[in-house]
């Protein structure tokens, strides 16, 4: 039974939120991204606003125009699937090297020299090229905001505030794992996790999972 509620009824802006929020915390390319430069205090902000930007327009997409995308769906998921995971595998490849290298990755301050052109198109890169995005945003947050009539604003709004105050709190909140990431160790195992993770989400793609 479809609901019909005010605009910016609480509970379904709550609902919103919670419904994001439990998406965004599956790790996931953006998050592993943003811890890193996190760490690192490198581009943090402008970073944060990137990733947290582009999912709302996504989401704005998804809740406001699931309708219309649901029938073009088809005809671009196939290149969002195939072009996705070849991105995916290509990061993870660089994360594994990183891992084998050592040296830049083991430095902190190695980002700094990252030109903050280059990290913001890294990370619009990680973020616009990878299909679960527009699973989890455009696809799901778009069908379950169907069932709030009248209330999709509402539904919309929490869930862009749930991907704002969680790049917030990943991207500043990084900064207290620097202690543990002095230690080369840490910069490798961090690598060689976000490898494995990028690979297993190219490989999910792929089997379909």
């Amino acid at each position: 039974m479809i609901a019909s509620i005010s605009p910016f009824d609480y509970s379904v802006v709550f609902t919103g939120y919670i419904t994001s929020l439990s998406l965004i915390l599956a790790i996931g390319a953006q998050n592993a991204f943003i811890l890193r430069q996190g760490i690192r205090r490198a581009h943090v902000l402008p970073l944060i606003l990137a990733c947290a930007g582009s999912d709302a327009i996504l989401i704005t997409l998804g809740v406001f125009g699931f309708e219309q995308i649901e029938r073009i769906l088809p005809e671009i998921l196939p290149i969002a699937k195939y072009g996705g995971s070849a991105f995916l595998l290509a990061y993870g490849a660089m994360a594994f090297r990183a891992a084998w290298r050592g040296g830049e990755a083991l430095d902190p301050s190695g980002a700094a020299k990252q030109t903050l052109s280059n990290a913001l198109i890294a990370c619009l890169m990680i973020t616009w090229l990878n299909p679960h995005v527009y699973l989890d945003t455009v696809v799901l947050l778009g069908s379950l905001s169907a069932q709030y009539e009248g209330g999709r604003y509402g539904f919309a709004l929490g869930a862009t505030l749930a991907s704002f105050s969680f790049f917030f709190a990943l991207g500043y909140g990084a900064q207290y794992l620097a202690p543990i990431f002095a230690q080369p160790k840490a910069w490798r195992i961090l690598d060689v996790l976000v490898g494995l993770m990028m690979w297993s989400i190219a490989l999910s793609l792929l089997i379909g999972v």
